[in-house]
């Protein structure tokens, strides 16, 4: 399809946004970028101490305003050029400019730690005088509090930096092995009588035929067993790494991962507990999609196979029915989400065009000097690609809320930035289910959205218990493989709840899943279902508000200053600590699991 053809353009605009990569005019706005990074960097390592004192406070307002601008010029700059490499994923000048702009990533996390730093030996009443000695420190007192708070997981400034300099050679080298190694490997696979040669993300386990799905789990699986010892290595690296800054911290392992996701240790607890109570109804989503597959029980392997339903495949979707089916669902819901996914698409902020040449996969990306946003993706012309284009849209609409806020104050954590996206899936999905015309549209659609609830209340629970537990075991010593393939066992049989094969888990998945060698980021899972679940919780509470596009506004603004329990508190008026708010979420996925079961019988 030619990207002139049909209602909506296939490609987005970029000329609007800077002067293209290629010109002397786009090389001078670098070259003054990075001389601001610099200069900001250096006015960073002398700061004034936090006082009540006026000219002091002064003194960093005016560093807060210079360092507030260079920031959103970066990330703007930096979404400039990803859309351009993206979209041209060969040219190599685009790929130099990217490197360019990674190589300011340290100064940018030096800024950040010296004002951490700066703020760190001041107590609350010190802060509370400072913050009042200058309008422009009270707007961004979430920011400063923030700041402080993270400096309570810091070493003395010596000692961290120290940390940071052995951490290149050792946490994060450790990562770097592990995505070498992974990047390597090769899954030798039967196919048409040849041994072929895949990368693991090759290899898929959704194929209808069951003889195919196993065989390709188990060569996956023997594939990654060559690499299990240094894995038990490397995961044992990272985590006694930690572990050794938490011991001087006197914090435990989930004191950081908690800090980074703006969030309480009561809040994890409760929504674990609700999803631990209620996920039973996945089970008998389970136990009949093993029925309708001809199995006792499902294994591993089985739980993302297709249903076998009598339908023929499902027909081709343009990208133009595809954007009126969101532009439609969106508007029926709230007005104004409507109103702005149709600006979006209008304004061709996105790119969908299926050629070659692009990067896979999708993203939205913010430009704020612009108060606009790019999406990229590639359109398929399947509902799997629609349901794409609304989810990048929920990006998009929660930048676009923001777009009027202090510039400090629009970012947000891993836990609260998929609340939008997969609340715009959820309006499109449901919007979807009333639409389906036969019971074998229904029974596809609904196994979908229950496999993500599966992923994210069954899978992503055993990534946390097993990392929980990990983390205990390692703090007296090191674990070796084979206790690690026990733990990771002993996690999804309690995550599924014994609902598997007995012979059907999967004791190498702490060797084959990427998030447990991130280095920058701990306990890179329960984001995951907190987000999920949010989206799911704010939708439901849609139903009972007559009033509810303009809380879910407030709520997408109260995410960049406050933390996650007030943004929900003060929009929704529930506490996330107890289980109220959780139970909501989940009665959605249990309604869904009830209708399936409903139509698989009839």
């Amino acid at each position: 399809m030619s990207a002139a053809t049909g209602k909506y353009s296939l490609v987005w605009e970029l000329d609007s946004l800077y002067p293209h990569p290629q010109t002397e005019q786009f090389r001078a706005i670098l070259d003054r970028l990075k001389a601001e990074t610099q200069a900001i960097c250096a006015a960073s390592e002398a700061l004034p101490p936090v006082t009540a004192d006026a000219a002091q406070a002064k003194l960093w307002s005016e560093f807060l305003t210079r360092f507030e601008k260079a920031s959103e010029e970066s990330t703007a700059i930096r979404a400039f050029i990803g859309c351009h490499a993206a979209a041209d994923a060969q040219n190599k000048l685009f790929m130099q400019i990217e490197g360019e702009l990674a190589a300011h990533s340290p100064l940018w996390s030096q800024i950040s730690t010296n004002i951490e730093f700066a703020l760190q030996a001041a107590d609350e009443t010190t802060l509370a005088a400072f913050l009042a000695a200058d309008s422009s420190l009270a707007t961004n007192r979430y920011f400063l509090t923030s700041a402080r708070r993270n400096a309570e997981l810091r070493l003395p400034k010596e000692q961290e930096q120290l940390a940071a300099d052995l951490g290149v050679d050792g946490l994060h080298a450790w990562g770097r092995l592990y995505d070498r190694l992974s990047g390597e490997l090769r899954v030798q696979i039967m196919e048409k009588g040849e041994l072929v040669s895949k990368s693991p993300g090759q290899v898929h386990w959704d194929s209808p035929s069951r003889e195919v799905r196993e065989n390709n789990f188990r060569a996956t699986n023997k594939a990654w067993a060559t690499l299990a010892d240094t894995c038990a290595d490397a995961i044992n690296h990272i985590a006694g790494s930690r572990l050794s800054k938490y011991r001087r911290l006197k914090v435990d392992h989930l004191a950081a991962p908690l800090a980074l996701n703006h969030m309480q240790r009561e809040t994890l607890d409760a929504m674990w507990a609700a999803v631990s109570e209620r996920k039973g109804c996945l089970v008998d989503y389970l136990k009949k999609k093993a029925e309708m597959l001809g199995l006792e029980r499902l294994s591993w392997f089985d739980v993302d196979a297709p249903l076998p339903l009598a339908s023929g495949p499902s027909s081709s979707l343009s990208y133009d029915d595809a954007c009126d089916l969101v532009l439609g669902s969106f508007g029926a819901f709230s007005p104004e989400l409507g109103e702005f996914a149709k600006l979006a698409i209008d304004q061709k902020w996105i790119e969908v065009e299926n050629r070659a040449g692009k990067r896979q996969g999708g993203f939205c990306t913010d430009v704020p000097t612009r108060k606009q946003s790019r999406i990229f993706m590639t359109f398929t012309n399947t509902v799997d690609s629609m349901s794409t284009l609304a989810h990048e849209l929920g990006h998009a609409y929660h930048t676009w809320v923001m777009r009027d806020e202090p510039g400090l104050l629009r970012d947000y954590p891993m836990n609260l930035a998929e609340t939008a996206s997969t609340f715009a899936e959820a309006v499109l999905g449901e919007n979807r289910l009333a639409a389906c015309r036969t019971r074998e549209e229904k029974l596809d659609l609904l196994d979908k959205m229950l496999g993500d609830s599966v992923a994210f209340m069954m899978n992503i629970h055993c990534r946390f218990l097993f990392e929980n537990r990990f983390h205990q075991e390692r703090a007296a010593g090191e674990v070796t493989a084979a206790r690690l393939s026990e733990l990771m066992v002993a996690a999804q049989k309690e995550a599924y709840l014994n609902s598997l094969n007995d012979d059907g888990w999967n004791p190498l998945f702490w060797v084959s899943k990427l998030h447990f060698y991130i280095t920058g980021w701990p306990f890179y899972n329960f984001p995951y279902t907190f987000g999920y679940l949010l989206s799911l919780g704010t939708y439901a509470l849609a139903k009972d508000s007559a009033n509810f596009p303009d809380q879910f506004r407030r709520f997408l603004i109260a995410t960049g200053n406050q933390d996650a329990e007030d943004a929900v508190q003060s929009s929704f008026g529930y506490d996330l600590r107890k289980p109220d708010f959780w139970h909501k979420s989940i009665d959605i996925v249990e309604q869904r699991a009830k209708q399936f079961l409903e139509l698989a019988q009839s």
